[in-house]
């Protein structure tokens, strides 16, 4: 892709009280079903065996209406820099929180699905300018994918992963980051893995709590952790991925119903946010209330539900069997998450692993589960990966 002296613009949030009005009158007319008939004493996870729980979701959806707060979230994106620019015909929307370190190292960070940026709100701060001296500091750019947030809807077929990391290289190129590193988790992670394997000239490593490893690899000589690993993971996309397969094959039709009703949109978010949270009951024993629905809000707002879904269509399993990742990479594997690949199988595709970490908590949302933790492991990461570059 050709560079090109795309015009960078500041951009501001803001929905109108006429939104917030329609949005809160929809919750108050919202219908919904009948409890789920699945028996067991709250608390414990049988209470999601068929979904969201009645309870859970009736709760939610009244402090939605009667006691969220979306003009604070407003003021968080303004607060870490707003910014939107075309690349490749498609309006992206991006956050960039410029370091006031002259060492910092410019940090593209991709969020996945059913993510946003505001998986990122409460990191990018202490990123940019970490109270601690010697800690290192980041340029960061975080872009909403196309389709998610401010970022633009494609009209046509073919905005995949491929294209996406693409479109990040002329993104920060644009910025002035010819040279930076990528992290990203779920979807982020996917693209990320494309930007260390196609772009090595752009990209000086990588972090990613995602590590596809390639397909057809024997559990011959894996320890008896990493073989947990892989039946659980084939679980998971055997009897747990039907959102998935749903968003890769019928996008649209689900479309409908995430675009029209914002009580059918938080359960169909909610759901992943409990079942791949590390919690036992609920996610907000370790993410807020309102940031659930600062994301949620998010896509109600932009009317992104179809868009979003529709990078399952574009993408699904489409990473290149042969893609090589030769640049340093770092790779954090949280206990939670739903996907875990055995560091042997890791290493087929990213052929130099510098930092390999396994926490005993945490799961698919870790800047929000735990972002401490979060900072402080992906600092580690990065300054391993800077190291092995030679910077």
């Amino acid at each position: 892709m050709s560079r090109s002296p795309g015009e960078v613009r500041a951009f501001e949030a803001h929905a109108t009280d006429a939104e917030l009005d329609d949005l809160r009158a929809r919750l108050a007319a919202a219908r919904l079903p009948e409890a789920e008939t699945v028996r067991g004493a709250p608390p414990g996870p049988g209470r999601w065996e068929q979904g969201v729980p009645l309870a859970d979701l009736a709760g939610l959806v009244e402090y939605w209406r009667t006691g969220y707060d979306w003009r604070a979230f407003e003021e968080r994106l303004h607060r870490a820099g707003q910014f939107r620019t075309t690349v490749d015909g498609l309006g992206i929307h991006f956050l960039h929180r410029r370091s006031a370190r002259a060492d910092a190292t410019p940090l593209l960070m991709t969020h996945g699905w059913p993510g946003s940026v505001a998986e990122f709100i409460d990191v990018v701060d202490e990123l940019a300018d970490p109270a601690d001296p010697d800690a290192p500091a980041f340029h960061v750019v975080a872009p909403s994918l196309p389709g998610f947030g401010y970022s633009d809807k494609p009209a046509t077929a073919g905005w995949g992963t491929e294209r996406i990391a693409a479109a990040w290289v002329e993104l920060m190129g644009r910025l002035g980051h010819d040279t930076f590193l990528a992290h990203g988790g779920d979807w982020g992670g996917n693209i990320t893995t494309v930007l260390g394997g196609r772009f090595r000239e752009h990209v000086l490593g990588v972090h990613s709590t995602f590590a596809e490893a390639p397909p057809g690899l024997t559990t011959d000589g894996l320890t008896p952790q990493e073989r947990r690993w892989t039946e659980e993971t084939r679980h998971f996309w055997r009897h747990r991925a039907a959102y998935a397969k749903q968003q890769a094959t019928r996008p649209q039709t689900i479309g409908y119903a995430l675009v029209d009703s914002p009580a059918g949109l938080l359960a169909w978010i909610l759901d992943k946010f409990a079942e791949w949270s590390d919690t036992e009951d609920s996610p907000f024993e370790t993410i807020s209330r309102d940031r659930v629905l600062d994301n949620v809000t998010l896509y109600w707002l932009t009317r992104t539900g179809a868009s979003a879904a529709r990078i399952y269509y574009e993408s699904h399993n489409s990473v290149d069997p042969a893609l090589r990742v030769d640049v340093p990479a770092a790779v954090t594997m949280y206990p939670r998450d739903i996907e875990k690949t055995p560091r042997p199988w890791a290493e087929q595709r990213y052929r130099r692993i510098v930092r390999w970490n396994a926490p005993e908590a945490g799961g698919h949302f870790p800047s929000l589960e735990v972002p401490g933790y979060f900072v402080q492991d992906l600092r580690e990461g990065l300054a391993a990966v800077l190291a092995a570059a030679g910077r």
